[in-house]
């Protein structure tokens, strides 16, 4: 599967890895007013035997089919806590 990622410009180290690219519809607008304007990173070829650093492949792929997008977060913040900070500002 072709996977198109994209990061914040509000919150380091935060990544939305989408099936479509530039399709933003999918994403619930609460999680893209806390993401920010999204910035093009890259694109490559995602499978199950794809090692990835900070993700597990095969749940990025099903997150991909279920839902058409994936959010990789920094590892010490959860997406309920990056959504309090944003009801917070």
């Amino acid at each position: 599967m072709l996977v198109h990622i994209y990061r914040s410009n509000r919150k380091p180290d935060t990544y939305l890895y989408l099936a479509e690219k530039d399709d933003f519809s999918m994403v619930p607008d609460s999680l893209m007013t806390v993401f920010g304007e999204p910035e093009f990173s890259f694109s490559f070829q995602l499978s199950a035997q794809k090692k990835l650093i900070k993700e597990d492949a095969t749940t990025v792929l099903n997150n991909l089919k279920e839902q058409a997008y994936h959010l990789q977060l920094r590892k010490d913040v959860l997406i309920e806590q990056m959504l309090t900070m944003k009801s917070a500002n």
